[in-house]
């Protein structure tokens, strides 16, 4: 991995397949000019007469020194130049089943938040994607006969694993421990076009950890639950619970969310909605090619968020592949003619998370802007973030 001593702040922005990058060099301390900066192509080092810090690159990154170009001096940020890279991703998402065994072994899931067991030593026999959100109008194009599926919800048998985009359906059995919901169990009719089933208004169906009191899902009929990922950490029932920040957990689940529905459905504008049915977050996705490389200095003087584990630890190692999205916050009734738009837009797809997490995740993407050069932190009327894989 990179590293880095204190001092110039870097940033170094590697696009993969492009097989560019654009490095940024910070402004230097007071009494840190003139600066004498060196690159070759596994490092680059910038001295001043105040300090030298030095930059060494991951193993897959190599930079092309002959092919710096479009050196200027930016207010605020330093010295923006461009040069070209050799570069492999390594990019690992967290995956729920990251491996097509593990659908045959046995499987713990676990709170993420507190590492609660939720439900222990299921065999999941089989591991099966759900339909898009559009597919009971599309049975008519496939069926010269009546809709053979109507009114008849996908519910998961007891070895079955249903995955959605941001969720999962299993069959919870009465011999394992259930996750407590907060009221009676609910009822549900007919199968909804957009999350496979519809649940009475005025139902309470949350499905909350009894450690950390966090909500890991719904209930949708007496036997099935749906567990949303970016709260449930599913392992083969050998390994031990792994330890993931936060932060960082949720950013890879939305990323892989990000990457596989734009891969599949050409879809690169999202809301971010609540269980609660508010949008809080438009996002949009520029590219899932980053590879973004600082120095540790570059964090400094960030604004804080103690809400969230702190940066200068989490992120010590400070090299790391990413997908670029743009943002806007739609919190407290703001951006409500553009989220209005994006709702009625059949091309923007819904990605449905805990209501929690949603304010979450936009306190990430506000960290993640924070750290980056000024320059870089806006696209037009959008804010700038990197999620990392």
């Amino acid at each position: 991995m990179a590293a880095a001593a204190a001092g110039t702040p870097v940033f170094l922005e590697v696009r993969t397949q492009l097989r560019s990058a654009l490095l940024i060099l910070g402004e230097p301390k007071e009494g840190g000019t003139p600066m004498d900066i060196s690159i070759t192509p596994s490092s680059l080092q910038v001295k001043t007469p105040a300090d030298c810090t030095e930059l060494r690159l991951p193993a897959e990154v190599r930079l092309v020194p002959s092919s710096c170009r479009g050196l200027q001096y930016v207010a605020g940020d330093g010295l923006h130049l461009r040069l070209q890279v050799w570069a492999e991703s390594n990019a690992k998402l967290i995956s729920m089943f990251n491996q097509s065994s593990q659908a045959r072994e046995c499987c713990t899931f676990y709170c993420q938040s507190c590492g609660e067991v939720i439900i222990r030593d299921r065999k999941l026999l089989r591991v099966l994607p759900l339909p898009s959100e559009n597919w009971g109008a599309l049975v008519g194009e496939w069926c010269c006969h009546p809709d053979p599926f109507a009114n008849k919800p996908l519910h998961p048998q007891e070895n079955d694993c249903f995955i959605g985009d941001s969720f999962f359906l299993v069959n919870l059995r009465s011999d394992l421990w259930q996750p407590r919901p907060e009221l009676a169990p609910v009822e549900t009719h007919c199968l909804s076009s957009e999350n496979h089933f519809k649940l009475k208004p005025k139902a309470n169906t949350k499905v909350i950890c009894k450690r950390c009191k966090v909500m890991l899902g719904e209930t949708m009929s007496s036997e099935t639950t749906k567990f949303y990922m970016t709260e449930i950490i599913i392992q083969p029932s050998e390994r031990n619970f792994p330890i993931i920040p936060r932060s960082q957990f949720v950013q890879s689940v939305i990323a892989q969310c990000l990457v596989e529905l734009s891969a599949a459905r050409s879809t690169f504008r999202f809301t971010i909605q609540g269980h609660d049915s508010k949008v809080y977050i438009l996002l949009w996705l520029l590219n899932s090619d980053s590879l973004v490389i600082e120095s540790l200095g570059s964090s400094r003087g960030i604004t804080k968020f103690p809400l969230l584990e702190d940066i200068s630890k989490a992120d010590s190692s400070s090299a790391w592949n990413a997908v670029k999205v743009l943002y806007q916050p739609c919190v407290k009734s703001r951006n409500e003619k553009l989220s209005s738009a994006w709702e009625s837009d059949i091309s923007i797809h819904t990605l449905t998370l805990p209501s929690a997490t949603c304010l979450e995740l936009l306190l990430i993407l506000s960290r993640n802007n924070a750290t980056l050069p000024p320059s870089l932190r806006y696209m037009n009327s959008f804010q700038v973030a990197f999620l990392k894989m």
